[in-house]
């Protein structure tokens, strides 16, 4: 069957003179929607940028739990990083499920060789029912190859609990725990306490080089919570892209991902855990000029 249009020429387009803000997600692939890649690229979106996706894993899910794995070769990760970076390029970096050595040893390779910045580690170690995901050795190869890497880690608690060796039993416990986390050689981490009983969730951002912040949000009630953690990192993602502080980058995402939960609170999509509503007020795609910064 004939095509219905007609194809221009090369010669006949005209000369571009921006390009759209672009961020890049490796993680791993949610067949519900909710959380990983998908959530990420739903993110972008919504914030205006350009999406592009590295997927280390395919999982089986729903809003009721995972059910299957099946991991992505560490070659051809690397296949797809090249294939994206090298053609369409990249202004920041979220990461999320990275499961074995041998993928975090990729996503470390890609970082140095092709000068990646702005990038936004969210450590996905521990599934919502508890589960560990990774095992031990890769969140070593992880804290020695990515930490010092990325612009910000986001754990939440049982993940930096993980991380640092111990629970963390209040809010007034999250300032020593991000410090050793910081020692653990992050450059910034985004303390995420929504898993702390009360009214009030408390988020709290430590630096090296600055006093710590700290976000205050009344506690929503929802059963839509499935993929708040890769929301939030590929929020902060965006804003780091569109040339905003870390600060700035964080406040922004905290309330973009609060606006999405209160925004899908309401709404059933399947029979567990749905996800938040990342679409109640998308932006236009953002467009900077061509020659800036790579």
């Amino acid at each position: 069957m004939a095509d219905n249009f007609s194809v221009s020429t090369p010669s006949t387009f005209p000369a571009p003179a921006s390009r759209y803000v672009r961020v890049l997600s490796i993680a791993g692939s949610d067949s519900g929607g909710g959380a990983g890649i998908q959530a990420d690229l739903k993110t972008f979106a919504a914030l205006g940028c350009y999406g592009m996706t590295a997927i280390t894993a395919l999982t089986a899910q729903n809003t009721r739990g995972v059910s299957g794995i099946h991991a992505v070769p560490p070659a051809f990760l690397k296949a797809q990083l090249q294939a994206v970076i090298e053609d369409i390029g990249v202004d920041a970096v979220k990461l999320g499920m990275l499961h074995a050595p041998e993928v975090v040893e990729v996503v470390a390779w890609a970082i140095d060789h092709y000068g990646l910045q702005r990038v936004v580690l969210d450590p996905v170690m521990v599934a919502t029912s508890g589960d560990r995901l990774i095992a031990q050795e890769t969140v070593q190869v992880m804290v020695r190859e990515l930490f010092p890497r990325a612009s910000v880690i986001t754990p939440n608690l049982d993940e930096a609990a993980l991380l640092v060796g111990h629970g963390i039993a209040g809010a007034g416990d999250m300032q020593a725990a991000a410090e050793e986390l910081l020692s653990l050689g992050a450059r910034a981490v985004l303390l995420k306490g929504g898993h702390l009983p009360g009214d009030e969730v408390v988020d709290l951002l430590a630096r090296t080089d600055a006093p710590p912040l700290r976000w205050h949000a009344p506690r929503i009630a929802s059963r839509n919570l499935h993929g708040t953690g890769c929301t939030l990192s590929s929020a902060i993602a965006c804003g780091l892209a569109r040339g905003d502080d870390l600060p700035q980058a964080v406040a922004a995402a905290h309330a973009y991902v609060q606006s999405a939960m209160r925004a899908g609170a309401q709404v059933a999509t399947g029979h567990g855990h749905g996800p938040l509503n990342h679409g109640f007020a998308p932006l236009p795609a953002l467009r900077v000029p061509l020659d800036a910064r790579a």
